[in-house]
């Protein structure tokens, strides 16, 4: 069963389709990112899951059931509101009221500290720092313990350790069984974390797998460093004929050459090269492109369309 399965969603605004027809299936118990840039279309699309807006066209299911699950939802938007006079304990006993989950003290306290508010339990949020109000967002949004998790830009303004705390917070609910959801412009944070992608632009999804699937479809060539022992007359005598036939490309020296293949599939083969010619390799290494580069091939390949 998929978490979340849409056919052909659609929103339109003013004789605008702002959401065109999107079919997109994300796995259940997965991490999934949801990238686009800013007018993407990505806020209605989740607001059409979440049931805050209706759409135009097209339908979806949320755990197997095309009726709502705002009961078995957690969200967290970019920006969260809290009231200035409560504390964080009391928010969440306030928002667990309104969701009608009974979360006696030890509870609340409990996620809390799950989120490193534990110390913060008893102050007022309008002494909360950008990154404090982050986790008690995310805290309000684990309330009802969700099966789905949507993360809006979850650690934009926040500091090294809060994003590390947040990370981790994310890696630990995703094991549990939980499916996240995530939207980020943060897209190393996105690479690191999620288990598959997707790519919005105008209203449609432009590229969506995994970063070894995206990885696979964006990169013409590879290029590969191998460390190795100093290369004498002899062994460049007979690696040299090899390696051009292999690679596109071969810049050579004594203890780090660098080539450049069509694909990974000659990787084993240039290896078996460096032994057969007696050299001993160290470490082989490859540069992969990053989410950043692949997003940035994917805008030029529309633009260029």
């Amino acid at each position: 069963m998929y978490a979340i399965e849409t056919e052909g969603l659609t929103k339109i605004y003013a004789n605008k389709k702002v959401v065109n027809e999107i079919n997109l299936k994300v796995a259940q118990g997965s991490v999934f990112g949801f990238l686009g840039k800013n007018g993407a279309g990505k806020s209605t699309f989740i607001n059409m899951l979440a049931g805050l807006i209706q759409p135009s066209s097209g339908s979806f299911k949320i755990l197997g059931e095309q009726t709502h699950q705002r009961q078995k939802m957690g969200v967290l938007p970019d920006y969260s509101t809290f009231y200035d006079d409560l504390t964080a304990f009391q928010h969440l006993k306030y928002f667990s009221r309104l969701l009608n989950v009974k979360l006696p003290k030890s509870e609340i306290l409990n996620l809390l500290q799950r989120v490193e508010l534990e110390e913060a339990a008893h102050v007022k949020a309008k002494k909360f720092s950008f990154g404090m109000k982050k986790k008690l967002g995310i805290a309000q949004a684990l309330i009802n313990e969700p099966d789905i998790l949507f993360l809006d830009e979850p650690t934009s303004g926040v500091d090294a350790n809060a994003v590390l705390t947040i990370h981790r917070l994310i890696q630990d609910i995703s094991k549990e069984g939980t499916t996240i959801f995530l939207t980020s412009h943060n897209l190393d944070e996105v690479e690191k974390m999620c288990d598959d992608i997707a790519i919005m632009n105008q209203g449609v999804i432009t590229a969506k797998g995994s970063m070894q699937q995206l990885r696979a479809k964006y990169q013409n060539k590879l290029i590969v460093f191998i460390k190795h022992s100093r290369l004498n007359e002899k062994q460049m005598s007979s690696l040299r004929p090899q390696l051009e036939e292999l690679a596109n490309k071969v810049e050579w020296n004594q203890e780090l050459t660098t080539v450049t293949v069509d694909g990974e599939w000659l990787i084993p083969e240039i290896n078996r090269s460096f032994l057969h010619a007696n050299v001993d390799v160290f470490r082989i290494e490859v540069d992969e492109p990053s989410l950043e580069e692949i997003f940035i091939k994917i805008g030029e390949n529309q633009r260029s369309a």
